[in-house]
């Protein structure tokens, strides 16, 4: 063999050599790759199950069990009884959380609980004995409430303030918090500066049970946006088909919630809507006039419509920035599913019809027919 054959050989071969090791580099890269993305993946998913699993089963349910907890048991014991009755979510998950908490001493005893009842409402009874025939405050939000209304309502049925109540959920580090226990519903979209208070539209419309003679702020928060939560999760496939994020859907929301408590016309006045915005018209619907001037006024008048506001849909061609009410589940339905049609405009003749043009013209005929 000759010296240049014996020379390219060893090239040939270093070649080869350099081309496997790239390759298994290439491999190893890969799976590497790959098992940190399962490790984020697992942890995220295993963050959002413990959040879940600890949140009440049924935030809105009325429902009584009655549960024996037997002499002696065992904090595993108690959790496997809880879970068999339908009270929390995973037993292996309670008993973390009272490890962690360093919870004991619980009582034996007959109980009657709610699968509405939070964990630390569960704890607190179990720790003092406590048989809950009936909870000891009901309270009742209704659809189409601000912050400031839904505090008031506290306020007057709780021992805390008002202002209690708005400092709270003004918090910039306890909003911090509840966007990181609340993925799902709460995005850094509620701590755009120009939004009058973070959770404006994510606490819940229902009747709330309390367990505990002076539930705190916190729990009752966590209480609202557990139920936003079980309400919305069912629609995020569809509101992602709307091209909306979560807080656009629950902003949407909010505005047919306060254009109409007629639950039949809702799906259409959303379509109009959705009509309007893909024509690059402003909304105009006077409620968001409304939240902007921060009063309730029977009539808006034309003045009005010049508020300088991000809420002010005569003024934004789009959404306004954030919510302006809370919602109830009919009007987050209508924004997935709105009613198609050609019509651009609607009015009320405050008798409680509608009437609905394809026209601006058209409009102006109703308007001088129906409204006085």
């Amino acid at each position: 063999m000759s010296k240049k054959k014996k020379i390219g050989s060893y090239k040939d071969n270093l070649i080869l050599r350099f081309d496997e090791a790239t390759t298994v580099r290439k491999v190893v890269a890969i799976i590497i790759i790959a098992l940190i993305l399962i490790l984020i993946a697992g942890g995220i998913s295993g963050y959002l199950y413990i959040n879940s699993a600890l949140a009440p089963v049924e935030p809105e349910s009325e429902e009584e069990v009655e549960v024996a907890i037997p002499i002696g048991s065992s904090s595993s014991a108690i959790a496997e009884i809880l879970e068999e009755n339908g009270l929390i979510k995973d037993s292996r998950i309670f008993r973390f959380y009272v490890q962690f908490n360093n919870e004991s001493n619980f009582q034996a005893g007959e109980y009657t609980f709610s699968p509405s009842m939070t964990m630390d409402e569960i704890i607190d009874s179990l720790k003092n004995g406590r048989i809950m025939e009936e909870p000891i405050h009901t309270i009742t939000i209704p659809e189409g409430l601000n912050i400031d209304e839904i505090a008031e309502i506290y306020a007057e049925n709780l021992h805390f303030s008002k202002e209690d109540f708005l400092d709270q959920v003004n918090d910039p580090e306890y909003i911090d918090e509840l966007i990181e226990a609340y993925p799902t519903i709460l995005t850094s979209d509620i701590m755009d500066p120009s939004i009058r208070t973070p959770l404006e539209g994510y606490l819940y419309a229902a009747t709330y049970n309390f367990y505990t003679d002076e539930p705190s702020v916190t729990s009752i928060v966590e209480k609202m946006l557990a139920q936003t939560e079980s309400v919305v999760e069912p629609y995020m496939d569809e509101i992602a088909e709307q091209d909306l994020s979560v807080h656009e859907a629950i902003t949407f929301a909010s505005i047919i919630e306060k254009e109409t408590g007629m639950e039949d016309q809702r799906n259409k006045i959303s379509g109009v809507f959705y009509n309007r915005l893909e024509e690059g018209m402003p909304l105009q619907t006077d409620p968001t006039v409304l939240y902007a001037l921060g009063e309730h006024k029977d009539t808006v008048l034309h003045e009005d419509l010049e508020v300088d506001s991000p809420y002010n849909t005569y003024q934004v061609e789009a959404l306004p920035i954030g919510p302006i009410s809370n919602f109830a589940e009919s009007a987050l339905e209508a924004v997935v599913n709105p009613e198609e049609s050609d019509y651009l405009y609607f009015l009320h003749d405050g008798e409680g019809s509608i009437y609905y043009a394809e026209t601006y013209e058209e409009h102006l005929e109703y308007s001088e027919e129906h409204i006085e």
